[in-house]
């Protein structure tokens, strides 16, 4: 055989022994690449990641803050509207209520009587964006408020530099279910059906960095395992505002559904009789329009006296403020949709 056929043989066969190599070397990072997906995978509850710390179950003694008495209690049916805020660096690595480490880079959210750990859908009335968070402390005691997310939380809903926002907070009867049996050590993480379809998921080559409201998280649905470099509040933020970076893993999924224009109100106090909701009124009568509205709880139909409608936030809480000084302690704030239906149904 003629020399030079032998040296391009030759050469050919070397460069199929690389290419070989690569093939094998490839599939040896797509094998660990699957297998660092199938622990992310495992490690997801309720389309967030399942920190590797529960906590204690906890459901807590009534107590008193600020002459407000709340009473923590099981409740699978829970749904209410209202204010959310957000928390971070001032209590970020400090111990929750059920005995957690606090940390503003995962989704988290403290409520004053959900049992701990319990799993709540959060909406955000304003943009639609929904996630799944993980209750594991107590609060907020701000007046006006009914729950008061992490950091990260607040950021994936959209409400970080603004501080506030209209929310509407749903239970979610099986996870919060097997979540709590974790906490208390009578079960182990189960993988879904969606968990085991994100295992099979192609794996990513770069890891991106990007600003949390240009970033893809917000509006495609599907979770992602980027780095994702988080941004100081602006000052306008009713909250902490001291700047604190960071880099999390990114695996909840934040969901967008359309939505109709809310108002948000006050809600002075709720009556089975209509009469004692009549003379609540007529005592509140020169604070701000108002109105009775009949409900039906489980066969009992209630009277809520509610002030409003507000425009903002602020205004809502100088309200707030005013009527409980007339001695209405249980005062709160509510969203309700601008057609006088339900934020249940889509607000």
């Amino acid at each position: 055989m003629p020399k030079p056929v032998k040296s391009a043989l030759a050469h050919l066969q070397t460069k199929g022994r690389i290419a070989l190599a690569v093939a094998a070397f490839g599939m040896l990072l797509a094998g660990c690449a699957e297998t660092q997906l199938a622990v992310h995978g495992v490690k997801r509850l309720g389309g967030q990641s399942q920190p590797a710390q529960v906590g204690n179950y906890k459901i807590g003694n009534p107590y008193e803050i600020a002459g407000q008495w709340y009473y923590p209690a099981v409740d699978y049916e829970y749904t209410e509207t209202g204010i959310a805020s957000w928390y971070g660096p001032k209590f970020h690595g400090k111990k929750t209520a059920n005995g957690e480490i606090f940390d503003q880079y995962e989704v988290s959210a403290a409520h004053r009587t959900l049992p701990l750990p319990s799993i709540v859908r959060v909406t955000n009335l304003e943009n639609g964006k929904s996630i799944k968070v993980r209750v594991n402390d107590r609060g907020p005691f701000a007046h006006g408020r009914i729950i008061d997310m992490s950091r990260r939380a607040a950021q994936l809903l959209g409400f970080e530099r603004k501080g506030t926002a209209k929310v509407m907070v749903e239970v979610i009867e099986a996870e919060s279910r097997q979540i709590a049996a974790i906490a208390q050590g009578k079960a182990a993480p189960q993988v879904t059906v969606a968990e085991q379809n994100t295992v099979s998921a192609a794996p990513r080559d770069v890891v991106e960095t990007v600003r949390l409201d240009d970033g893809p998280i917000t509006d495609s649905g599907e979770p992602t395992t980027s780095h994702i470099k988080l941004t100081p509040p602006s000052s306008s933020a009713s909250v902490e505002t001291a700047p604190l970076d960071g880099v999390v893993e990114e695996a909840a999924i934040v969901e967008v559904t359309p939505v109709t224009s809310s108002s948000i109100y006050v809600q002075a106090g709720a009556f089975s009789i209509y009469d004692n909701a009549l003379n609540l009124r007529n005592r509140l009568y020169d604070l701000a329009p108002s109105k009775i509205e009949p409900i039906d709880v489980k066969g009992t139909t209630f009277y809520r006296v509610r002030l409003g409608p507000l425009e903002t936030v602020p205004e809502a809480d100088i309200l707030l403020e005013r009527v409980i000084a007339t001695g209405q302690n249980g005062a709160k704030v509510v969203v309700e949709c601008a057609d006088g239906g339900s934020a249940t149904s889509g607000c």
